[in-house]
């Protein structure tokens, strides 16, 4: 990690445009499925044509309102859609709908941790509006022409918009993950990055500690966590390099050039006056009254921070543990289901940040894509509890659940756990006299370490506890396998 120049602070602000998750535009009815062929998504609305007006969308109303209450913002009764003035080929209009002096959600926090230091960012606003479409290069420049997709047109965006309250690139990026953690967990937005559903632009500028603000430059549309770590730190770079050697940064609009791992100028950076704000005449005021925002709040699901409390306290988890369980709602929603299914908590832990979580990563799945449901991993855990099967056991169960054929939901049977260890033989052996066999066998082809043991090396007790559950083939019971080695090496 990078570090500022002695005599120098960085200053850093977000703005980060979340495309909402609901099936239909923010002002029309065309669908905002990503992947469509070019301008197959954009109806009468989305193409301007004249005589067309817009109407809003109230499920996306709903996620800004969800959003508000998750951070702690305020939201506004009353809001107002404004038309923003620009022109670029891929914006119909000629404006973009946005909303400017009265946005709908006001203040709030997001809350960070870098390097074991909690850190609270403060959020200015968060406002609706619509995106643009898209510009098409890649097969059309030997043409001579670019092409224009309005699929995207119209598209629901929530832009979630801070204070200058980060001081490195690496708070943006711990800032930037926490906002994506966010807004997935409430299912307000899919944070593809990838597909543009999640894109940060980043505010940069430099000062003398306690000087006034310096002139910022706005990195636009960074669609990737690294990326964004590497643009600010280049322009950090660039802005000091500048007036070190007697320059000035100039207000601007800049992208960053992943090849080249530099920022370049893509135009100046307009202020508010000159996008001629004014309050769209098509659209009335929205209008947020309190029995709204209870339903959207009786409706939302529990957040990550309050659930990682209850899981400590309820399954009596560490905080490293309750917190890899509630990266997400899906992990935490199959940690749960485990849990009510029999499993043991903490066991259950054990074996999903653990076993599963290495497996998933193996095969480059999220928890979502998993071929063996919770009820399939409970029964299993169950059968280590009730001393069925041991962990060795366990595992080779689980990789042969891993790969086992899918039913026609698409899932392994409950049953197929049984199944399993009856068809490979891997049920624990418990006979205490089928263990001291085996025990009498590996101590006395194993006299050395016996010896060794004795003269107190404790690594010896943990070779012969080896060598036993070699012999057994890793059926034998560990905890009778230790007791009774115990008992005979102290004889």
């Amino acid at each position: 990690m990078s570090t500022t120049p002695a005599g120098w602070e960085v200053v850093i602000g977000l703005e980060t445009h979340t495309q909402l998750s609901t099936a239909s535009k923010i002002f029309s009815g065309s669908a905002t499925t990503f992947g469509a062929a070019p301008n197959t998504q954009a109806n009468v609305v989305d193409l301007a044509l004249p005589g067309t007006l817009p109407v809003m969308n109230r499920g996306a109303v709903e996620k800004a309102i969800m959003f508000g209450l998750a951070v702690n913002g305020t939201i506004a009764p009353h809001s107002v859609f404004a038309r923003k003035n620009y022109f670029y080929p891929d914006l119909p209009k000629g404006y973009q709908i946005s909303q400017f002096e009265l946005p709908v959600v006001v203040g709030g926090k997001v809350g960070i941790v870098l390097d074991g230091v909690e850190k609270t960012v403060q959020l200015t606003r968060a406002h609706l509006e619509e995106d643009a479409g898209k510009s098409l290069h890649e097969g059309l420049d030997t043409m001579g022409v670019s092409g224009i997709d309005l699929n995207r047109a119209g598209t629901p965006l929530l832009e979630i918009v801070t204070e200058p309250d980060m001081r490195s690139a690496a708070e943006a990026v711990a800032y930037a993950k926490a906002l994506h953690g966010l807004v997935t967990w409430l299912g307000i937005c899919d944070g593809n990055m990838q597909e543009g559903s999640f894109r940060c632009d980043a505010n940069v500028s430099i000062r003398k500690p306690g000087a006034p603000l310096g002139t910022r430059c706005e990195i636009k549309n960074v669609n990737s966590f690294r990326f964004l770590e590497r643009a600010i730190e280049y322009e950090i770079r660039r802005q000091i390099e500048l007036i070190e050697d007697g320059g000035r940064v100039v207000q601007e609009t800049r992208l960053y050039d992943a090849d080249r791992d530099e920022t370049r100028s893509m135009r100046s950076k307009e202020d508010a006056m000159d996008y001629r704000y004014f309050p769209d005449p098509d659209l009335l005021p929205l209008v947020i009254d309190a029995a709204w925002i209870e339903r959207v709040k009786s409706a939302m699901p529990e957040l990550f921070e309050p659930m990682r409390e209850r899981f400590m306290s309820q399954y009596g988890l560490s905080m490293y543990d309750a917190g890899l369980l509630t990266s997400s709602r899906s992990t935490a929603r199959y940690y749960e289901d485990v849990v009510i299914l029999g499993a043991d908590a903490s066991l259950a832990a054990k074996w999903i940040t653990g076993t599963l979580f290495a497996r998933l990563s193996l095969d480059g799945l999220n928890i979502d894509r998993c071929p063996v449901n919770s009820g399939i991993f409970a029964s299993l855990l169950k059968r280590i509890s009730d001393n069925t099967i041991n962990s060795t056991g366990a595992k080779q169960v689980f990789e042969n659940l891993w790969n086992a054929p899918q039913n026609q939901d698409g899932m392994r049977s409950l049953q197929s756990v049984d199944n399993s260890i009856a068809k490979h033989g891997l049920e624990q052996v418990s006979d205490t006299g089928a263990i001291e066999k085996i025990v009498d066998d590996v101590l006395a082809a194993n006299q050395k370490s016996v010896d060794e043991f004795k003269a107190g090396k404790e690594k010896a007790f943990q070779s012969l506890v080896g060598q036993v559950m070699k012999a057994s083939n890793g059926k034998a019971n560990p905890a009778q396998v230790n007791e009774i080695l115990k008992k005979k090496l102290s004889g």
